[in-house]
């Protein structure tokens, strides 16, 4: 049994429900002789790997969708073995070198250059290239980066690299000139409950349009969040003409929480308590960077226009600092110290 966001999951450009234009586009370039390496960007939940998958199916048909897992280790120069993950099928190979930390560029170098001077095994394929998805690009390291725009030069005529990142700060010029940028943005509210009306309808129950609207605001369009608001309010209440607003997912409580107990009290203790919750939330594979701007919005809801200044610019500091480094909870400890310092200085300074 599987969750409606993956069951309703649109398998073909055709299926997709907004950004017409784009879709348009994307069709147009899968059925090109011309088709180029592709990044696709934007913010969580917008839609960038339905799409991707839409167009890997537009170029090679129905056969990407039969996946295979691997698992494959590869040993440092420090006798050193690490495991990553490959899903692939006969015609492209999906990748997160980003998961390999500083080793990377190993997958970049190695992994991609095999796959790379690999023919097509398919004959009958409308493209004799395979195609390399790499996701969480912007998490790779400038190293990988580099080996990743030497690779690009190299095969092309083998080789298409999808890219598909949040955000394009952390893409080096060099690769991002090498590819058509795809920028797919967020839906809008008439469009998510549009989409959640459609799932509604085929689990065959009524869903209120002032919900609708409500969990696409509570989701910010987010579409696979407020997908989820609604499979989570439907298993919940047996008819949702009485419910009005849904609640928040456990690890939006959970920061809820972190941020009441920073307010409450500026301890060592309290941030001792603090640790275990934010450990929680990246052993559940929580974006450290999602926790620290949640954890940023709700602090400065709940303070008063200075002290909104002073934790939105001690935010944007520890998640550059965070960006550079690889400890997460060790950037996301030290925001919740600075914020409690600077916090109690603020309250004492009133008093």
């Amino acid at each position: 049994m599987s969750l409606w966001t993956d069951k309703y999951k649109p398998t073909s450009l055709d299926k997709l429900t907004f950004h017409d234009g784009l879709t348009q586009q994307l069709k147009s370039l899968a059925d090109s002789d011309n088709f180029p390496h592709l990044l696709f960007y934007g913010p969580s939940g917008a839609g960038k790997k339905t799409r991707l998958a839409a167009v890997l199916r537009q170029l090679f048909g129905p056969g990407v969708e039969k996946l295979k897992i691997d698992q494959r280790q590869f040993a440092t120069t420090s006798n050193r073995k690490m495991t990553f993950t490959v899903v692939s099928s006969n015609y492209h190979l999906e990748l997160n070198p980003s998961e390999l930390e500083i080793y990377d560029r190993v997958i970049v170098q190695d992994v991609i250059k095999n796959i790379a001077q690999t023919q097509q095994v398919d004959s009958k394929a409308k493209h004799n290239f395979k195609v390399v998805v790499i996701d969480q690009a912007d998490m790779l390291t400038r190293d990988a980066q580099a080996a990743l725009r030497r690779t690009m030069e190299k095969y092309t005529p083998t080789l298409r690299l999808i890219l598909c990142c949040n955000s394009l700060s952390k893409i080096i010029a060099p690769v991002r000139s090498r590819c058509l940028l795809v920028r797919v943005p967020r839906p809008n509210v008439d469009e998510v409950t549009h989409v959640l009306h459609d799932v509604a309808t085929k689990e065959g129950f009524s869903l209120p349009q002032e919900l609708a609207v409500n969990i696409a605001l509570q989701a910010q369009c987010n579409v696979r969040a407020a997908m989820l608001k609604l499979e989570s309010a439907a298993v919940r209440y047996p008819k949702l003409s009485d419910v009005k607003t849904v609640e928040g997912v456990d690890w939006e409580l959970a920061i809820s929480k972190i941020a009441g107990l920073i307010l409450k009290e500026q301890s060592a203790a309290q941030l001792i308590q603090i640790r275990g919750l934010l450990y929680e939330m990246l052993s559940r594979s929580i974006q450290p960077d999602l926790i620290m701007k949640r954890l940023a919005f709700e602090l400065a809801d709940k303070m008063d226009l200075p002290m909104q200044k002073v934790v939105i610019e001690k935010a944007a500091y520890h998640e550059h600092r965070m960006r550079i480094g690889r400890k997460y909870i060790i950037h996301l400890e030290a925001f919740v110290a600075s914020v409690m310092h600077a916090y109690k200085c603020h309250t004492n300074h009133i008093m």
